[in-house]
């Protein structure tokens, strides 16, 4: 057996001196052939050439083989196949390629109970308008059943699931074009203070909405026509005069004007178009136009039934939000708990209207210590307990329509966690499409004013507890924030608009 060659090199050297002094005669050592020799170092260097590239075949095909193939079950954590694997000797272990194709294939695991396995969402930027809006209808007709949703919660809702698909569709297909028309300040100026504040803000956040408005029209499924009630008033109304018509004709004019510049108006007689007015003059101010009192979708504060100007189904309820401090839209929110709210019910207001001064001959000046019943808020009042403090400590905050049928109050006592008693005929409640005024309000006829204490006290208190709470879960999708928020007052409005625009698209089936 040879030495290794540095042993034999050293062997050699060493053995040199001793053999040139035994042996005289001539070396009978091989004569090295040097050919030979570089013919074997080649073919060792192509040997170990040909390794390497069988080691590298043998790993391509066992990466290949552990991305194509399916992952075997999870039946075993991570930890005890290590042990395993550890306890194994090398010669034991199988080689790369049998492990990988000895693993069964995987079998689909089922989503978790109560939990539906999301399928592909279409591209809805490739759809036609009309056609985004067949789909949606068709997915919110269909919805699945909603088993739980921190973000919702159910009792506030007709139909949760429906309203929860409704919103996820509106979040991924909606776009609206404003159109940049019109003279300030009637449009494109939104109020953001007093009781007319929700068009203004409204009007605000969708121009600042990079996710629903597009500069884009063909691309529009709705448009939005940015005037403000308010400010329409405030600019053509002459005082004491009594007379609308100059604020309907203005608006009427500014429609046929937009119909002879662009096609979208006539493309659907208006029906694809929204307005957002708040004023109680809202409506009124449409009447002099057939197909946009008729077709446009209206968002009105002053949501009359019974005038043939507001129309259900197609129109919008929407909240009358008082706002003191635009900069601090949500300052004062909240409330105290059940036990600490010692009023059963209270109001403070103008008497104007069919109803207040009813309200107040029955339950006004003091005649029930139980029922704070008053005009303006008397400064004897006043200095001990603030208006805000009242509906903090009440049960019940009253809410009777003043001229019109709609009344900030409403939103009011949403702030400050107290159960709203609406007292308005032919009302529609605003965003009763999606929501159950029942869960969280009373409704009383203005005929019952006289037994209002009487119906109040007959509600048990487990009753009023739960809705006390359902108030204080709804408190959210009534706020405005600066930078809007999932499910908040601006969502919530848009929603309704975008519904509406929904349900009015035929579907086969």
């Amino acid at each position: 057996m040879r030495p290794p060659p540095h042993l034999a090199a050293a062997h050699s050297a060493a053995a040199a001196p001793s053999a040139a002094g035994s042996h005289a005669g001539p070396s009978r050592r091989r004569p090295r052939h040097r050919g030979a020799t570089t013919t074997m170092s080649a073919a060792v260097t192509c040997c170990r050439f040909a390794a390497l590239a069988c080691l590298l075949a043998a790993g391509a095909a066992t990466a290949l083989l552990t991305f194509s193939l399916p992952a075997s079950p999870i039946s075993a954590s991570a930890t005890t196949r290590a042990d395993f694997a550890g306890k194994m000797s090398v010669t034991d272990r199988p080689p790369p390629m049998a492990r990988h194709l000895s693993a069964p294939p995987a079998r689909a695991t089922p989503p978790p109970l109560g939990v539906r396995r999301r399928k592909r969402e279409p591209s809805y930027w490739r759809m036609a308008p009309e056609e985004a809006l067949r789909y949606a209808k068709r997915e919110i007709r269909d919805a699945e059943p909603v088993i739980d949703d921190p973000d919702l919660y159910a009792p506030l809702f007709k139909n949760v699931s429906q309203f929860k698909r409704s919103y996820e569709l509106m979040e991924r297909i909606l776009k609206v074009y404003i159109y940049q028309d019109g003279r300030r300040p009637i449009f494109h100026t939104p109020p953001l203070s007093g009781i007319y504040a929700s068009e203004g803000w409204f009007m605000k956040l969708l121009k600042e909405s990079r996710r629903h408005a597009v500069a884009d029209p063909t691309k529009a499924h709705l448009f939005y026509l940015p005037y403000s009630s308010q400010q329409l008033r405030l600019t053509l109304y002459v005082p004491d005069s009594h007379d609308l018509r100059p604020l309907s004709v203005y608006l009427r004019n500014f429609v046929r004007g937009l119909a002879n510049k662009y096609p979208f108006w006539n493309r659907t007689r208006g029906a694809d178009h929204f307005l957002v007015a708040c004023h109680d003059w809202g409506p009124y101010t449409a009447t002099a136009h057939r197909e946009l009192r008729k077709n446009t979708i209206m968002a009105l504060c002053n949501a009359d039934s019974s005038e043939g100007i507001f129309t259900p189904g197609k129109d919008v309820s929407l909240p009358e939000t008082t706002i003191r401090t635009p900069k601090r839209p949500l300052r004062y929110v909240g409330g105290l708990p059940v036990s600490r709210r010692s009023i059963l019910a209270f109001f403070a207001g103008n008497v104007h209207g069919r109803v207040r001064p009813e309200l107040l001959k029955h339950w006004g000046d003091g005649q029930d210590a139980d029922m704070r019943v008053y005009g303006l808020l008397p400064n004897r009042v006043s200095r001990r307990m603030s208006y805000i403090q009242h509906m903090k400590n009440s049960r019940f905050c009253l809410c009777p329509m003043g001229f019109e049928v709609n009344s900030p109050r409403i939103v009011e006592a949403f702030y400050y966690e107290c159960v709203p008693v609406i007292i308005a005929d032919n009302f529609v409640l605003p965003l009763s499409e999606v929501l159950d005024w029942s869960a969280f309000a009373v409704v009383v006829a203005e005929k019952d004013i006289p037994d209002l204490k009487r119906i109040l006290e007959g509600i048990p208190l487990r009753r009023y507890v739960a809705m006390h709470g359902c108030v204080k879960r709804l408190q959210k999708h009534f706020l405005w924030h600066a930078r809007p928020i999932k499910y908040d007052l601006f969502h919530m409005i848009l929603h309704s608009i975008w519904l509406s625009r929904v349900n009015q698209v035929e579907i086969d089936g």
